[in-house]
C-alpha cells in the first residue's frame, strides 16, 4: 500500500514498515522509521491515512507534546 502524502512530502510504502509502540506499551499510537521520515499511525486503525514528519517537524511536535502544549483542555 503507498500512501499519499500532502505538504512536499513523498509518497511512501508503509506497508512493510515496522511499527512500533510507546515505550510502555500503552495507547494507540504507533510510529514507524522510513526513508528518513517518521510516520504515525492509530494502533486501533491500521489502515487509516497515516502521518508523516520530516526530522524537524518531528523533533517539534514531540516537544510540544511534551511539554503540555498539544492538550485541547
Amino acid at each position: 500500500m503507498t500512501e499519499s502524502m500532502t505538504w512536499g512530502k513523498p509518497e511512501l510504502d508503509l506497508s512493510g514498515a515496522d511499527w512500533q509502540s510507546g515505550s510502555r506499551g500503552v495507547g494507540e499510537v504507533q510510529i514507524a522509521f522510513v526513508e528518513g521520515f517518521i510516520a504515525m499511525r492509530n494502533r486501533e486503525r491500521p489502515d487509516s491515512t497515516s502521518l508523516v514528519f520530516a526530522p524537524d517537524e518531528w523533533r517539534k511536535f514531540t516537544l510540544q507534546a511534551r511539554g503540555g502544549r498539544l492538550d485541547p483542555t
